[in-house]
């Protein structure tokens, strides 16, 4: 019997939501947090889950070459051996012990994390050779092929190529990345909210099917298509809520160039601004937030945060809040001290 372990972080956007289906712009940043597998091979093809996870269940068995969809977590695991098989990988069955400190469904890519730390396991257990590329893209294809989340690959490439102490600018168009290292005047406070989201039901699925009922309406291939293009005319042609869901694509792509300048100038109260900004458009235009995750942004912004945001697919999750480097963990206590039950931070950064 041979072991191998892998690992992978889990991370935080610093601006640019919902772009990354839509070829636009986005800036993540690692998290320390993360998932790691301990994957054991077996003479058969059965594969053995257990987590220490809050999900359920925890301890699960399925057969390779049998996977099928149930609408649990399992599926990111099934739809990661489903495409190595399609892909011709030889792969035997396995038990795999898999431990997390990353909330789960807090919008912080744990399902991204999972598939890429089983990927990174299962890779040097059966000598596949899968370099950072080819896991982000079979970890993108259990997640929307098997599992049915119409998710970007934002948090794959993220998890693959992410830095814990530096933002990564990542282009979706082509997946060209820059590294933006981040002042050393500031952090981010990582709160969860408490309320929980599922990406492969719903309203995300639906947002990407308006942006791409979008694109129909406008004749272009993808939102991204629109960069230089007078917007106010575009909007003119949709309908609601169409409009609004375009609105807040193309200035989130606007957003996160600004913050590109804003990070490089080292102009902590501009970057501020810009996350709030985002905020305002993911709440009224894009219409992904909750009360839970206004009500923590305002909180946040009360007990003296630069800007806050809520950050990932939104319909419940995390927060983030910008503040002085030294005050996150004091800025989260007074914020949570007025939030209502269940909020936690998660994780100062960098």
């Amino acid at each position: 019997m041979l072991t191998a372990t892998g690992f992978a972080p889990g991370r935080i956007n610093l601006i640019g939501e919902h772009t990354d289906y839509n070829d636009g712009l986005v800036m993540p940043i690692a998290l320390r947090l993360g998932v790691t597998v301990a994957a054991t091979s077996r003479d058969d093809t059965s594969v053995r889950l257990t987590t220490d996870a809050a999900v359920s269940p925890r301890d699960v068995a399925y057969v390779l070459g049998a996977e099928e969809r149930d609408g649990t977590w399992v599926d990111r695991a099934r739809g990661v051996t489903a495409m190595l098989a399609r892909e011709g990988a030889a792969i035997r069955g396995f038990d795999a012990e898999i431990t997390s400190d990353l909330p789960v469904g807090a919008g912080l890519g744990s399902s991204a994390a999972f598939a890429i730390a089983l990927l990174r396991s299962l890779s040097k257990l059966f000598d596949l050779a899968l370099d950072d590329p080819a896991s982000a893209r079979l970890a993108h294809a259990a997640e929307t092929e098997f599992a049915g989340a119409r998710a970007g690959m934002l948090d794959q490439l993220a998890s693959v190529y992410g830095r814990a102490k530096d933002a990564l600018l990542i282009d979706m168009r082509d997946h060209a990345t820059q590294v933006i290292p981040l002042p050393s005047t500031i952090e981010l406070a990582v709160i969860d909210s408490g309320t929980r989201h599922e990406h492969a039901t719903g309203g995300y699925n639906r947002r990407r099917a308006e942006c791409e009922d979008a694109c129909l309406h406008l004749g272009i291939a993808s939102l991204r298509d629109i960069d230089g293009s007078p917007l106010d005319e575009l909007l003119e042609r949709l309908p609601a809520p169409l409009d609004r869901r375009v609105r807040h694509v193309v200035t989130e792509n606007g957003r996160v160039r600004r913050a590109v300048d804003a990070v490089r100038a080292r102009d902590d109260v501009e970057l501020g601004q810009l996350l709030n900004a985002s905020h305002r458009s993911l709440r009224d235009d894009y219409e992904v937030s909750t009360p839970e995750l206004d009500e923590l942004t305002g909180l946040a912004i009360g007990a003296g945060a630069l800007g806050a945001r809520m950050v990932g697919g939104g319909f419940g999750g995390s927060i983030i809040a910008l503040t002085r480097r030294g005050r996150g963990h004091d800025l989260a206590a007074e914020a949570l001290a007025r939030y209502r039950d269940g909020g936690r931070l998660v994780a100062v950064v960098p």
